[in-house]
């Protein structure tokens, strides 16, 4: 006679055994927002796996982060290559601040949107309640993963076509200016003679996989500005764009 197994036991393998996953139909409108038909379908929907959508334990096989790890190279190998045959006569110093431009979260997020991706997105349903879809680092971060799944099922060449795909409004519309906002705002408080920003976190927020930091800038007598983002990194960046942005409508 078979013993049946302790109730614990039970939960465990009811545990490991659940997946986060599409149907047929929702996966064969993902792969065409993508642009690319996946021999591993596997591997495609680990892609799209945010980390809330399995367990802590599984999370390392199962979500997207490692993905994400090998995204972030691709796409950098990718759109530098692309910078230095289109830009054949400027400096490493004038490419680097356009490829950081293209490679931060936000860019990818924007990639993610314009293609159309987010809909099919596996996340947990507190997480998608507190934003999730929307959150610009979820996004950027599906972003790469989904890069890193194309290049491991099909190589360069369609990692490179989706990319050239997503990124297409944001090479056409590239802002003229690709200096950080960061530096902007030093060297005009340099030129004016100000005392350097000094950056302050007000805040941490968010679970430690989707985090929000709330960053104040300020110059002495020039007030201040606050905002928000996934990293201290990139609050800083929108704090001294949004102080950038109150010193020009105050000049005009």
């Amino acid at each position: 006679m078979n013993t049946p197994r302790p109730k614990r036991t039970r939960q465990r393998a009811a545990a490991k055994a659940f997946r986060p996953s599409l149907d047929a139909q929702a996966l064969a409108a993902a792969e065409t927002a993508a642009g690319h038909r996946f021999r591993d379908k596997a591997l495609f929907i680990r892609a799209l796996t945010h980390p809330s959508a399995v367990s802590p334990s599984d999370s390392v096989q199962h979500a997207n982060q490692r993905l994400e790890f090998l995204g972030d190279r691709v796409l950098n190998l990718v759109i530098a290559e692309r910078l230095i045959e289109r830009r054949r006569n400027e400096s490493e110093g004038d490419l680097a601040p356009r490829l950081n431009r293209l490679v931060k979260k936000g860019a990818c997020a924007e990639a993610f949107r314009h293609l159309g991706l987010g809909g099919f997105l596996l996340m947990s349903d507190s997480e998608i309640a507190s934003g999730g879809r929307e959150r610009e680092s979820t996004l950027g971060d599906a972003c790469e993963a989904v890069i890193a799944a194309i290049y491991l099922d099909g190589g360069l060449a369609p990692a490179r076509k989706f990319i050239e795909r997503g990124w297409a409004p944001q090479f056409a519309n590239g802002p003229a200016e690709t200096k950080d906002p960061k530096t902007l705002l030093q060297e005009w408080a340099q030129g004016k003679g100000h005392p350097l920003p000094d950056y302050i976190v007000l805040s941490r927020s968010g679970p430690d996989h989707a985090p929000e930091y709330e960053v104040e800038v300020r110059i002495a007598d020039n007030g201040a500005a606050t905002a928000t983002g996934p990293s201290k990194r990139d609050a800083e960046r929108h704090a001294a764009a949004a102080m950038l942005k109150t010193i020009r409508e105050q000049n005009d």
